[in-house]
């Protein structure tokens, strides 16, 4: 599939690793728990926006402390952290809507248009990335039709939330929709019925659809729910008779598979699928949410197995996604050959190399509360602050690479741990942040209940039951 990250050197290949077992070297001693880790580990993951984002413009940084363009599907996330961060009491409500309407103007005043480096998007959508002087398309970014979508929801999420009489959060609302309004998703769509990946002005459309089961759940609502430029509702029939080859009891509970979590995550920190069905879904017997449930829970089943012999797998540390990684080489570790990636998908049957992401249960705490919260405090126990400071979790750690003369491209190796990441990515950062609030209060599913434009996008494609009765 294509790299949701692209080309711009974030992503690649790596390899090493141990057979399984843990270090040998002795383990530094573990940090003292927080009186409450899930708390502490949202309002850091919290901070996370609040500090990093330019509070002028809105851009979110792709990554930090490394020096970072903006993503816009980090910005999506932001505008969702900031209503968490009023409720949480971490700031006031005039802070987070200041900070909101900075964002919102500067994206519905940014320049548009198919120059390759004079905007920052065409046709309502946004470039991938923006550079954080001007704001402009950065390098060579494609215009990407799933982040302005991860972009979007955050915007509607954000004209929701602020429903008061002030006149900033009126002013929030107008732009919110203003937004939205200016996608152009029939332009996008060069291979009916499915949307393509992303535009280059230089090359034009990519190759690519999206076309299988996979994050765009969210984007395809949001394009059929469009006031103005809407896709047909049978594009979600077409596209979900494609689900079907997805559809395994590989690795334990038969569900849709895709290896990474992250896509089971990504649209249910808007849409709250709880005992909504489409046709398809319902013919399987369960609702979206238990298919993510199913994703957790045969990932744990996954990690318990360790069919790759890495350090670290057991059934209370586990987690995969798209995630950072050492870099791209392969070492021969205790007679063994293995391959580490960098920046890459991860998951049962994908780049498995021993790269465990905290994001990948934490971001999953809304499905399966206690084997999140146990895996989550287990990843503290064993390697306290070596994973875990500033903004919590590091992206990812990789028990198994303990060689300090490998070739790293990212990174370094900790004593007693192995290799651990020095950045946060946005994008891992937000469904931490999110979905823990959805676990507790359902913050972000109940304010998206009373937009319309999510709700026409669910019916036209057909979801009926639940909440949408």
């Amino acid at each position: 599939m294509f790299d949701r990250r692209q080309v711009l050197g974030s992503g690649g290949l790596a390899l090493a690793g141990l057979a399984g077992g843990c270090a040998t070297t002795p383990r530094p001693s573990p940090a003292a728990a927080p009186r409450d880790l899930i708390l502490d580990l949202q309002e850091r993951s919290f901070r996370f926006f609040w500090d990093t984002t330019d509070p002028a413009t809105g851009w979110a940084p792709d990554r930090w402390p490394t020096p970072s363009f903006s993503s816009i599907a980090a910005v999506g996330f932001a505008l969702t952290a900031y209503p968490v961060g009023v409720v949480n009491g971490w700031i006031t409500r005039d802070q987070a809507r200041a900070r909101t309407l900075a964002t919102l103007e500067w994206f519905s005043a940014a320049p548009q248009g198919p120059g390759s480096d004079d905007a920052s998007g065409h046709k309502g959508f946004f470039y991938h990335f923006l550079g954080v002087t001007k704001g402009l398309r950065f390098a060579r970014a494609e215009l990407s039709t799933i982040d302005t979508a991860l972009l979007i929801a955050g915007v509607l999420f954000a004209g929701t939330w602020f429903d008061g009489d002030d006149p900033v959060e009126a002013r929030i609302r107008t732009l919110a929709d203003r937004l939205y309004a200016a996608v152009d998703w029939t332009w996008i769509v060069p291979r009916p019925p499915f949307l393509s990946m992303g535009w280059h002005p230089e090359s034009g459309f990519i190759p690519s659809d999206w076309n299988i089961y996979n994050e765009g759940m969210l984007m395809y609502l949001l394009a059929i729910a469009s006031p103005t430029h809407p896709l047909p509702p049978e594009t979600w029939g077409a596209l979900t008779q494609r689900f079907e080859a997805a559809w395994t009891d590989r690795w334990g509970e038969p569900y849709l598979h895709y290896p990474p979590l992250f896509v089971h995550q990504y649209s249910h920190v808007w849409v709250d699928f709880r005992g909504i069905q489409d046709p398809f879904i319902k013919g399987k017997g369960i609702d979206y949410f238990e298919n993510s449930r199913r994703a957790v829970r045969n990932q744990r089943a996954y990690g318990i197995a360790n069919p790759g012999g890495w350090a670290g797998y057991d059934k209370d540390c586990w987690g995969w996604t798209a995630c950072d990684g050492p870099g791209d080489f392969v070492l021969t570790l205790r007679g063994q050959r293995r391959q580490f990636f960098s920046y890459s998908e991860r998951g049962p049957g994908t780049r498995d190399d021993g790269t465990i992401a905290p994001t990948a249960a934490a971001g999953s705490i809304a499905f399966e509360p206690e084997l999140a919260t146990t895996c989550l405090h287990t990843m503290h126990q064993r390697y306290g602050e070596g994973i875990y400071d500033r903004y919590g979790f590091l992206d990812s750690f990789n028990p198994t690479l303990t060689d300090p003369t490998a070739p790293l491209k990212h990174g370094r190796i900790v004593p007693g741990i192995g290799w651990v990441d020095k950045d946060y990515l946005g994008i891992d950062q937000g469904p931490i942040v999110a979905m823990i609030e959805n676990q507790r209060t359902g913050l972000i599913w109940k304010t998206m209940q009373k937009n319309p434009h999510l709700r026409r996008g669910l019916e036209r494609a057909g979801f009926r039951g639940g909440w949408l009765g």
